[in-house]
């Protein structure tokens, strides 16, 4: 029997309505009282596993290989923890006006989170550009995220982040850093046997965050903080996000031009230096705002679909330049200083071998997909 697939015309991710349906549960069935402890409970456990497999499923010496293209990955890092930060902070001349103070705190918390991997790979391979490049900028962003991302948000955020202080920062740590370095240590042992089932943890990944969104909205429901946002307001959300997209957009296409990238690494810088991963973020607002996460994170799941449905389009305009195609043919990306190896090692599946761009359609890549040497929401 033919397995049933979504439209590739259909602009929304599978994965985004299975996320507003949660949080439709949560608005009609809240967790409260016991029943809200023993989701709690079970959120920060999937939190934890969650990190483990990330960290079990990252290739040390591939990502050791990709730093050989140090100038576009730090490129990439500057745009995602620097320059996104910064658009952030000038965001809160919106506020009161524009955005209210837990909108904002969202807003800000959203240009703190790393970058994505998987999307970042499936619209640089759709564009022609350099895939390899977007494989190690995505995960080298998502390892820096686990420790600039909480830093940045105790210097940034203050009080505002529920309550965020050094407390914040060892859950964090226990939470999140060492369930990823214990990945890390047992892949050895574990590696062949995660890459063998990595379908089923990854229905096991996407799980994990939809428990970690009900908990999340179930207490912002009980605290009743729903009723503080406006549809005036969300509005005003989609607006600020669509110009903070644009220019990220803008400034990543034309700044790589400005230091001399090749179009190839152009097109990886651009994707994976103007994304926010949904998969990271998600986990590390339930640790950092508690009881007030709902609201951090909306910002974020909106921007999420933002961006998946205008590079797509952009991808796909990329993909018919003349640079791209040529009199001969499409044009092969650029060498990335010795990761091309780490292309032909991960393949396009999670590193199970195969070709080396991924067999994803970037319109409707999973916003939270298995985060691999390849793959990550």
């Amino acid at each position: 029997m033919k397995r049933l697939q979504w439209p590739s015309w259909m602009p929304i991710d599978p994965y985004i309505l299975l996320l507003l349906g949660t949080v439709g549960l949560a608005a009609l069935f809240p967790a409260s009282g016991k029943g809200a402890d023993v989701a709690s409970g079970a959120a920060t456990a999937a939190i934890a596993f969650l990190f483990f497999l990330y960290g079990a499923r990252l290739s040390t010496r591939e990502a050791m290989e990709g730093l050989k293209h140090w100038r576009l990955h730090g490129t990439v890092l500057v745009c995602t923890f620097v320059v996104f930060p910064l658009l952030g902070l000038a965001a809160r001349a919106l506020e009161p006006a524009l955005l209210t103070h837990d909108l904002y705190t969202g807003l800000l918390f959203l240009t703190l989170v790393p970058s994505t991997i998987q999307s970042s790979i499936a619209f640089t391979s759709m564009a022609r550009g350099n895939v390899p490049a977007a494989i190690c900028a995505g995960s080298f962003s998502s390892l820096a995220g686990i420790v600039l991302t909480p830093l940045l948000a105790a210097a940034l955020l203050g009080n505002s982040g529920g309550g965020f202080s050094a407390d914040s920062l060892v859950r964090i740590v226990l939470q999140l850093l060492v369930p990823f370095v214990a990945g890390q240590l047992l892949r050895p042992w574990i590696g062949a046997f995660i890459a063998r089932h990595k379908k089923v943890l990854g229905h096991v990944d996407r799980g994990s965050i939809l428990l970690v969104v009900y908990t999340a909205f179930s207490e912002g429901m009980v605290q009743g903080i729903w009723h503080q946002v406006s549809a005036v307001r969300l509005a005003g959300l989609l607006v600020v996000e669509a110009l903070l997209l644009g220019v990220m957009l803008a400034l990543t296409w034309y700044g790589a031009k400005a230091l001399r990238f090749g179009r190839a690494d152009r097109i990886a810088i651009q994707f994976a230096g103007s994304k926010k991963s949904l998969a990271s973020g998600l986990p590390m607002a339930g640790v950092l705002f508690g009881a007030h996460a709902s609201l951090a994170v909306l910002p974020l799941m909106l921007f999420h679909q933002m961006q998946l449905m205008v590079c797509a389009v952009i991808a796909k305009r990329r993909a018919r330049d003349p640079e791209a195609t040529g009199p001969a043919g499409p044009v092969r990306p650029s060498g990335t200083g010795g990761t091309a190896g780490t292309a032909r090692k991960a393949g396009g599946a999670g590193g199970s071998g195969g070709p080396t761009t991924p067999r994803v359609s970037p319109a409707v890549a999973s916003p939270v997909a298995v985060p691999t040497a390849t793959r990550s929401g």
